[in-house]
């Protein structure tokens, strides 16, 4: 519910919430200049200076006095009108009032879309929608992150979708602000909350005149800084009155007495409209408003990227819909998405199983209708999890209508769950279907596997257990066909791991050739850091495999760490390779992986070629933040990986301190056990708010959570509360 209404107020708003917003975002700058031009006011009384205005400006009529302290004054003199900007020292004229033609024609473009009442009506809607906007945004993101306390968490997913949240989240509490106080302006204009107090009535005057401003006992004692506005006595006219604004209130003050004749104090209302008026326009809080103006900058953006995102699922929707029919296929390919990249998972496996010569249909859960697959060998679902455990959008529905069933379906199903492993409820949603699915009786296919973070790794080497299933091949990986790759030429290479029968190398490449558009827009090898990955794609296969990359662009080179597998192609083909030979590789972003831009201690575990983007972590550390380093590998004279380099920045401060554990030594041990070793050390750092990063082998990571598990417990902590604040990230294989 809350969804649609977000989705669809923003679909049929975006255009006029815009341009209410972007001609906002101008307006704001106006207090600002007006602020900085503006001198204090004097500790003067209002008698006083309404009388040196009055010498200075020949036929005054009225002096007003701005939120941001400017004052004006207006005139009548000769049958012509005047308006002068006074300076508050002296009362004299500075300037005339030129006003601004844009200023003009903006603020009639955000007040009524330069039509009249109409225009305002809208304006008014607009406002509306953007309130609903907001509040319904921000229960989606506290849903979508596991909670309003995880609210300012990280954020992961495809760039529209952070993007768009990154600005909600920036932006939401002043967008709230700006639209709600436009609301109550709207309805104040149109008279659907009262103006106020109303105006004292007008009372008997002495007749007496003559006397200066100066000379008048209730102007004089009224102290500038309150006054708002004075109107003076029409010329001639002794049964006029001087008529006096001021923070207080409104009130008469007879011309020859200087008696204040009547007077009615603001009310509450009248106080909370002031409020409203200065939060909304940034009269009187120029600083504010140049906040709220930069917050309404970020409405085109949100405006586009919620655009994209919706764009997304419609083409997901459409290209389900574009397959083969549900009673004609033997494969059906159900899809829970929240974002749109399970719909591209999916699309990748269809485009798979179609090549293998499965015909394939594939469809939301939401629209899961077991009574038409009737040649259904096989269900496939797909399924992302929402915030905390929740059901994703396109599978609302799924689990009540399983249930409903009189008996499951007959074709074996099974499940890939989508999350990140972040949240403690990791893929809760998929482990919750395929929990109903067995308790119904459905017979499996498959156990449930999980793909972290839009892991290529993890979803291929699932469909590789599918293909084994299946008995057929599948190519799972699209990207060896849309993404172009680039020859990389080898520069060198150092050899480790002879003598225990495990050859591994750390392999060299130089830049490859980079275009001025890949550039000025970062793409390809234009710009990437340690932890991001490469794909190899080796000859005669198209599949690609991916090395983490143990540099960034700024090192100058490629490098990688490679172990060789016993029948391993693309291992093989690696360690074939000698100076001046060349690879096929592209460039693929890992941002889940990479070194936090701060000044926080890291610590750094990993085992065999797992040091690679370690290393790249510790070579990029010009700032010399605190990285602690425990590396694993089976003999410190055969793999031990960098040994050069890390004594070398040790001295260079980039490595505060290296442990490593060798499995083949006399004094036998592995990295977890040298975390055990280096308890207290540990838990310090962590108290100090280190974080840690893994990467090696999947039984390596899983020694090293349980070795942490037990070393941080006596500080109430464990690595899945790490995990959930960030601080606990792997890279594993």
């Amino acid at each position: 519910m809350i969804r649609s209404v977000h989705r669809w107020a923003g679909l049929g708003a975006a255009l006029i919430v815009s341009t209410v917003a972007v001609s906002g975002a101008v307006l704001a700058v106006y207090p600002v200049v007006e602020a900085l031009n503006t001198a204090a006011l004097p500790a003067s009384d209002v008698g006083s200076f309404a009388g040196k205005v009055q010498e200075a400006i020949p036929g005054l009529e009225q002096i007003r006095v701005a939120a941001s302290g400017r004052i004006t004054a207006y005139a009548w003199e000769a049958g012509q009108a005047s308006q002068w900007i006074i300076d508050p020292a002296t009362g004299a004229a500075l300037a005339p009032v030129t006003p601004s033609p844009v200023e003009l024609w903006v603020t009639n473009l955000h007040r009524a879309f330069l039509a009249g009442d109409a225009g305002r009506v809208v304006a008014g809607l607009a406002s509306l929608a953007m309130l609903v906007l907001t509040i319904s945004g921000f229960a989606l993101a506290a849903r979508r992150m596991g909670g309003w306390h995880r609210l300012f968490g990280p954020l992961k997913g495809p760039w529209p979708q952070r993007l768009h949240m990154e600005l909600a989240r920036f932006a939401g509490v002043g967008l709230f602000l700006s639209s709600l106080t436009g609301l109550w302006l709207f309805a104040l204009t149109f008279g659907l909350i009262p103006e106020g107090s109303p105006m004292p009535a007008f009372p008997a005057v002495s007749g007496l005149g003559g006397l200066s401003p100066s000379a008048l006992t209730a102007l004089r004692d009224i102290p500038l800084s309150e006054l708002r506005e004075l109107t003076f006595p029409r010329e001639g006219n002794l049964r006029d009155v001087f008529t006096v604004q001021t923070d207080a209130g409104l009130g008469y003050i007879d011309q020859g007495t200087g008696e204040m004749l009547a007077f009615a104090a603001r009310t509450g209302l009248d106080h909370v409209s002031d409020v409203i008026q200065m939060l909304h326009t940034g009269q009187g809080a120029a600083a504010l408003g140049l906040i709220l103006g930069l917050a309404a900058l970020t409405v085109p953006v949100l405006s586009l990227t919620g655009l994209m995102q919706q764009a997304g699922r419609v083409r997901g929707s459409g290209r389900r819909a574009a397959k083969v029919a549900a009673d004609a296929a033997d494969t059906i390919l159900l899809v829970g998405s929240e974002g749109g990249m399970t719909w591209k998972c999916a699309e990748t496996l269809r485009a798979a199983l179609t090549r293998a010569g499965s015909a394939t249909h594939v469809a939301a859960m939401s629209d899961f209708a077991p009574e038409t697959y009737t040649r259904a060998a096989r269900i496939l679902i797909l399924v992302a999890t929402s915030g905390d455990g929740d059901a994703p959008g396109s599978a609302r529905g799924f689990l009540d209508k399983l249930a409903a069933l009189p008996t499951p379906p007959a074709a074996p199903f099974a499940v890939l769950g989508f999350g990140d492993s972040a949240f403690p409820k990791f893929c809760g949603y998929a482990a919750r279907v395929e929990e109903a699915a067995l308790a119904a009786g459905w017979p499996r296919l498959m156990p449930m596997a999980k793909v972290d973070r839009q892991s290529q790794q993890d979803f291929t080497r699932w469909g590789a257990a599918l293909a084994e299933t299946m008995g057929v091949t599948l190519d799972l990986d699209s990207a060896t066909r849309l993404q172009e790759t680039a020859d990389l030429r080898l520069i060198s290479r150092r050899d480790y791991g002879a003598e225990v029968q495990a050859p591994t190398a750390i392999l060299r490449f130089a830049l490859p050739r980079r275009g001025l558009w890949a550039r000025l827009t970062g793409q390809g090898f234009a710009r990437f850091q340690a932890g991001d990955l490469i794909g190899v794609v080796p000859q005669g296969d198209t599949r690609p495999r991916y090395y983490s990359l143990a540099s960034g662009a700024r090192d100058g080179f490629v490098e990688i760490c490679v172990k060789k597998h016993p029948g391993g192609l693309c291992s093989g083909q690696l360690m074939e390779l000698q100076p001046g030979d060349t690879m096929h590789a592209f460039l693929r972003r890992n941002p889940a992986f990479h070194a936090p831009a701060d000044a926080k201690p890291l610590i750094l575990i990993g085992a065999g070629t797992g040091i690679g983007p370690l290393a790249g972590f510790v070579r990029a550390n010009r700032a010399r933040r605190p990285i602690h380093l425990y590396f694993g590998a089976r003999s410190p004279e055969s793999d031990l990986l960098y040994d050069v380099e890390m004594a070398r920045w040790q001295k260079e401060r980039r490595l505060t301190a290296v442990t490593t554990a060798f499995s083949r030594s006399a004094d036998r041990a592995y990295v977890q056990d040298a975390l055990r070793n280096d308890a207290e050390a540990v838990r310090g750092l962590i108290e100090q708010g280190a974080r840690i990063m893994v990467c090696g082998g999947r039984g390596m990571a899983q020694g090293v959570a349980a070795a942490l598990d037990d070393i941080l417990s006596p500080a109430g902590l464990c690595p899945v509360t790490l995990k959930a604040e960030g601080r606990y990230v792997e890279d594993v294989y």
